[in-house]
């Protein structure tokens, strides 16, 4: 991440690129960083059967809400990316919040 942004300022030195681009690469990269974790959430080893239901979701969750911000950033307007890629973390965050609430009162399988 920090080799893409050192190459997008490096490349807007240079006048090959805007700084609306330079901004759309740097921010639109944390949209993989959040894909990357999201896929390695249900990888980690949880013993407990329920947790692993919760952990999975929150991986799923996380990794639509980093595409939707990657996606955002790359194609929509600065200002529409800027609040539609935050409303896509805290909608994943709000869902996984939501299926770990349903999962208080159930025993495990």
């Amino acid at each position: 991440m920090l080799a893409l942004t050192l190459f997008a300022v490096a490349m807007n030195k240079m006048g090959i690129i805007d700084d609306d681009t330079v901004k759309r690469v740097v921010i639109g990269v944390d949209g993989l960083l959040v894909v990357h974790y999201g896929n390695r959430m249900p990888k980690a080893v949880v013993p407990d059967p329920l947790a692993r239901q919760a952990t999975r979701v929150a991986g799923w969750s996380m990794v639509a809400s980093g595409l939707v911000w990657l996606g955002l950033w790359a194609f929509a307007p600065i200002d529409v990316a800027t609040m539609g890629g935050i409303g896509a973390i805290l909608a994943g965050i709000a869902v996984t919040f939501a299926y770990c609430l349903t999962l208080r009162g159930r025993k495990p399988a």
